[in-house]
């Protein structure tokens, strides 16, 4: 079974590449550190609630995209 982390990460790699964004690109849409983009997306972060936001908004998704 896979956790909500590692679903987040997953969701968010997805949809990070079929945008054709580096994680560095991403970062900057969203006003975070590329380290951190980077690891949100191996599950090593519990990312916080303004943080999924803010990425979701730069990916151009709703929240819940990232989470489902």
């Amino acid at each position: 079974m896979v956790g909500i982390r590692e679903r987040v990460a997953l969701n968010i790699r997805k949809i990070r590449q079929s945008n054709a964004l580096s994680q560095e690109e991403l970062a900057d849409l969203c006003g975070l550190h590329r380290t951190y983009i980077g690891s949100v997306e191996r599950s090593e972060r519990n990312i916080t609630i303004e943080n999924l936001d803010r990425i979701a908004h730069a990916l151009g998704v709703n929240a819940r995209d990232l989470i489902g």
